[in-house]
């Protein structure tokens, strides 16, 4: 069940005085080409793929039939972005659709003039994608969920599950430009709950399995990790080490907890990938990027998987089982 869903539209369209040619209008009388770039690689994004073209499908374009779609991922290697985005722009798709903050950060370097709509955890006017959510400007706009702010939560709904712990790690992708935020954040809320939070670090597959190791060797009482492409599209693995290292771990999404993982709370990424979607079909029709506000996705899930718990002997008290929008038996 989602108690606690609901979407809202942060208003207010603006008219943007830059003039630039929509690369969808070029292509009138010929099949639209989307590019989707992302940071971390197909695995993992079944279903945000599969939300992606529903969203398309609300506004009339359905891949294959109606839109064509060239797909690009850096399977984790965020230095491949800028060719990624450099080649969807020299192949004049009329739109890029991103994922992840070091997506969208390398396709607004790659152009000024191809529309771009964006999906981020970030606000994205703090990691300096526009300058405004309401009036987002020149040739980019998106949608933000609920990710970075909620890293404190996670923090302390780890801390409810393991109250007598006082030390926790935090796992954080270092070339993401969030990762400072997320840092910072979860410091201030670790001293609120008197935790010492010790920092890890994964870009590469090979980190993972040392960073658990780190933590084992603390010995620390959870992980939270942070929202990050390259750790959503190794979801499974990073169930399996917490579960191998007897590590009770919480992050972002719930294909993470459905994966095997203990807990997740966070925005849905099925839903921001929807209406980034319906955006991109918006602006293949012609619409401004810059006329379009960045959306912002406020539905908030907190899953707790029973059999993840059982299996590292924990118990989940019972008010937290109360306030959870699913448990997984």
């Amino acid at each position: 069940m989602n108690r606690r869903a609901f979407m809202s539209t942060l208003g207010g369209a603006a008219a943007c005085s830059i003039a630039w040619p929509l690369a969808a209008r070029a292509q009138q009388g010929a099949m639209p080409v989307i590019g989707f770039l992302n940071s971390a690689s197909p695995g993992g994004y079944a279903r945000p793929l599969a939300a992606f073209r529903d969203g398309l499908k609300e506004t009339g374009f359905v891949e294959g039939p109606r839109v064509a779609i060239e797909y690009r991922w850096a399977e984790g290697r965020y230095d491949r972005l800028p060719a990624l985005a450099a080649d969807l722009v020299q192949r004049r798709v009329g739109v890029i659709a991103t994922g992840g903050t070091p997506s969208a950060h390398a396709a607004k370097a790659a152009t000024t003039t191809v529309p771009i709509v964006f999906s981020t955890v970030a606000n994205p006017v703090d990691i300096g994608l526009v300058t405004s959510l309401a009036r987002p400007g020149g040739n980019i706009t998106g949608v933000t969920s609920l990710g970075v702010e909620l890293g404190a939560k996670r923090l302390e709904l780890l801390h409810q599950l393991r109250p007598a712990a006082k030390v926790v790690g935090l796992l954080i992708n270092p070339t993401n430009t969030n990762a400072a935020i997320e840092s910072r954040e979860a410091q201030a809320a670790a001293r609120a709950l008197d935790l010492e939070l010790r920092i890890l670090e994964a870009s590469r597959d090979g980190d993972l399995a040392l960073a658990f190791a780190a933590l084992v060797t603390s010995p620390a009482g959870g992980l939270v990790i942070s929202p990050d492409p390259f750790f959503t599209s190794r979801i499974e693995q990073l169930a399996a080490l917490g579960l191998r290292n007897a590590v009770p771990v919480i992050y972002q999404y719930r294909e993470f907890t459905a994966g095997g993982g203990l807990m997740s709370y966070g925005g849905s990424l099925a839903e921001s990938y929807r209406l980034v979607g319906i955006y991109t079909g918006r602006v293949l029709k012609g619409e401004r990027p810059a006329d379009l506000p960045v959306q912002q996705s406020t539905k908030v899930e907190l899953l707790v998987n029973l059999v993840t718990a059982k299996a590292l002997g924990i118990e989940v008290p019972q008010p937290l089982l109360a306030r959870a929008d699913e448990v997984i038996e």
